[in-house]
Order: C-alpha cells, then structure tokens, then sequence
C-alpha cells in the first residue's frame, strides 16, 4: 500500500544517525485522525502550510471517525494489512498498540529534536509508555465546565455561582430544571466518560492508579463518584438520559442552548463559544475532595509497518504539527490547550487569550492536572465502561455491585493481556 502511495523511488527524507536530513523525493504518508468541524479545518490549515515548506511529501489525511472509531478501524486494519502511515491516538489507548509493537518507538527521533525541550512537561509525558517515546503530542485538554449564563439568569441566578462541590452541581442543576424543566431544559448534560474521570480523580480516586497500575474501579471514592453521577439521571433527574445512551447527546443539547451546563473537554471550546457567543461562561473543574483533572486528546504516532522513508516523512510532519506556529493555529481555533512553550508567543495564540474569554481556563488546571494510565487493559477498561455507565445511571443496576464485578473484571483482564 505504502509502495503504491509512492510518487518517485527517490527519498524525501531520510532520519539518519537520529538528525533530519533532507534530499530530493516525493513521498505520502496516510494519516488516520478524528477532527471534523472548526478542528478539521484547522488541521487542514497546518496540513497546507506543512506541504508548501515541504512539497516533497504529501499528507494524505483521512477522517476516520471518534477515538473509538479509529481503535476499532485500526485493530481490523492491522491484519489486513491495511494500516495507515500515521494515526491519531487518544493518550490512554496507545499502550495496547506499542505493547503489541504496531506502533514504532520515536525515541530517537524525538530525542535528536529540539522539540523536545520546547514541548511542556505533561506533554511530553503523555507520549510515554514503558519508558519510550510511541506518540508525540498533538491535541491536548482536560475537562472543564461550561455554562450558559441566558438559561442560569432566566431560572433565577443572576451571579456566577459556586460550582466547587458535587452539591454544588446538583444545587444549580436542580434549580435549573425545577424553574425550566417545563420547557424542555435541563440543569445538567450527563457526563462523558471524560468527565466522568475527571469527576472521579476530583473526588480523590481514579479508575487505575497512573503509577502502579492498580484497578481502582471498586475504591469506595470511585463508587462514591458513579454514585453521584448515576444519581442525576435516574434520581434526582436534573440530567437527560439521551445524554446517557448516546454521549453526544448532551453535548448537542448543551450547544442548542437545552442545558444549563456541561463537563466537557476544553477540545469543545470553539463550538460552544460559536453556539452560545457571549452567554458562554467556562469555570475550572468542581474539586469535591482535593483539585485533580485529567489530561486527555490525543498524539501522533507512526506505525511500524510503514516504509523507513515514511516513517522518516511521518515524523517530520508530527514534529511541524506540535510545533510553536502549528500549535498556536491549533488552539485558536480549537481550545485546545498549547502543547509548546511557544505557543502563545504567537500573535494568533495571544490575540485568542485577549479576546475569548474561558479559552485559559484549561491552562490554569494545569496545577493540578495529572496524565492517566495507559497500559494494555484500558482499552478494554474503556470499552466496557460504557455498558456499565448505562445500566448505573438508567437505574437498571446498583452501583457498588456494578463497579465490583467490573474491577473483578478488568483485573482478569489485566492479567490475560500481561501473561
């Protein structure tokens, strides 16, 4: 395939002793990622000013579809071999990928770039498993909240209220949909499942300890958490279930002006600021027990299937696209957080910090912002979760039983994939 994508048998770019290097070619690196909307044309932007500094090298860019999407299309395309050259993965899910060796170790190429004391520390980081290099970064958020000042002020709450504790939320959603409910708003979107984690570290747990690696599915704060949240669609009703069933759903309402107010990724900030324009409000994270938030989206790695001077193209490209100028462009038109320590020395990054409020607010997290496990069983972990945040939060299941059977799981799990 990759023979095929090939224009001349000259080389475009070769990495040679761990430095770029230069000479005459062409070649196309099939790049599989996830952006549509203001994102997509985004990346399309980076994409143009990538291939006019480098008309050697093509980037054939494919929208796949969610991270899910690209796991599932990835884990079926590797047999066939039918892979891509270069993927979006989002940070948790890679590890399965670099444990079974589809994705190659950028160690070196990362090492021999100065991108790499350019990159923030977290960012760096997130690329990391099992002590090398397997995805650069490219998209970076953690969870933040939004709210929609219009529908607070018309349900009676005429100031920015204090949106620190898990009563806090249920307080301001219940009055929300106690004065609104009758005309089809709601006080609160059901959370993702990255809110759901980001609601599960700020009360003081997680759902696999980053360091260890133990399952922590079951830790009485962790069931304290799917307690609260479950109980907002089935109990106290303040959130839809349509944002259960399909995760979207909340969002969209949110967006169509239906909900008070959502967790969601600082990745959505562009469209709920274009839907909502100035009745947008962004807050930092509740912090329930302690001030905790993960860091999500996604990086760019290479597979190990592709030709060297692919891989060579390849990272050459991942490189521009985390670069100071790339990633300023990126964050404008996204919110999503700079990677770069450049990034908003760009004029573009620096007009957006004056003139979109709620656009830092991610970066201010950045205290308190911690990266997430990513061995081989969080992909499953992640798949299943799903199921199980359904059945809790529609009522149909007690939560403590869920979420031990689950942890039983996904220790099983764990100990298939290490064995």
């Amino acid at each position: 395939m990759i023979a095929q994508l090939q224009k001349s048998s000259a080389l475009g770019l070769v990495l040679a002793v761990g430095s770029l290097q230069a000479v005459s070619a062409e070649v196309a690196v099939e790049f599989w990622h996830s952006f549509g909307g203001a994102s997509g044309e985004a990346l399309t932007q980076i994409i143009e000013n990538f291939e006019a500094e480098n008309p050697d090298i093509a980037i054939d860019a494919q929208e796949i579809g969610n991270y899910n999407d690209i796991v599932a299309k990835l884990q079926a395309a590797i047999p066939a071999q039918r892979a891509p050259d270069a993927v979006i993965m989002e940070v948790t899910r890679y590890g399965l990928f670099a444990d079974r060796g589809v994705l190659l170790d950028l160690t070196s190429y990362l090492d021999a770039d100065p991108l790499k004391d350019e990159l923030f520390d977290f960012a760096r980081e997130v690329g990391v498993f099992d002590g090398k290099n397997y995805i650069v970064p490219f998209n970076s958020s953690t969870p933040v909240l939004y709210y929609n000042k219009a529908i607070f002020e018309k349900a009676g709450i005429s100031e920015a209220p204090e949106l620190v504790t898990y009563d806090d939320l249920l307080a301001v959603a219940q009055q929300v949909t106690d004065a609104l409910g009758d005309e089809g708003i709601s006080g609160i979107a059901a959370p993702g499942q990255f809110a759901r984690w980001g609601l599960i570290m700020d009360n003081d747990s997680d759902l696999i300890d980053s360091v260890s690696g133990e399952i922590l599915i079951d830790a009485p704060n962790t069931i304290e958490a799917y307690e609260f949240m479950a109980s907002l669609v089935h109990e106290h009703q303040v959130a839809s279930p349509d944002g259960v069933t399909k995760e979207n759903n909340g969002r969209d309402a949110f967006l169509a002006g239906k909900v008070g107010m959502m967790i969601n990724s600082t990745g959505n900030y562009a469209q709920a600021q274009a839907s909502l324009g100035d009745d947008l409000a962004v807050v930092p994270m509740p912090c329930n027990k302690t001030c905790a938030v993960p860091i999500g989206g996604a990086g760019i790695g290479i597979l190990a299937s592709a030709e060297q001077e692919v891989q060579d193209a390849a990272y050459k490209f991942i490189s521009f696209a985390a670069s100071a100028e790339s990633n300023a462009i990126w964050f404008d038109k996204t919110g999503y957080m700079p990677i770069n320590k450049g990034t908003t020395s760009q004029a573009v990054a620096a007009d957006a910090l004056r003139s979109k409020p709620g656009i830092d607010v991610a970066i201010k997290q950045l205290d308190f912002a911690r990266g997430r496990p990513r061995p081989p069983v969080v992909t499953w972990m992640r798949a299943t979760e799903y199921d199980m945040w359904q059945a809790m939060a529609l009522g149909q299941r007690e939560v403590e039983e869920t979420l031990t059977e689950f942890a039983d799981r996904t220790r099983l799990e764990a100990d298939r994939l290490t064995n």
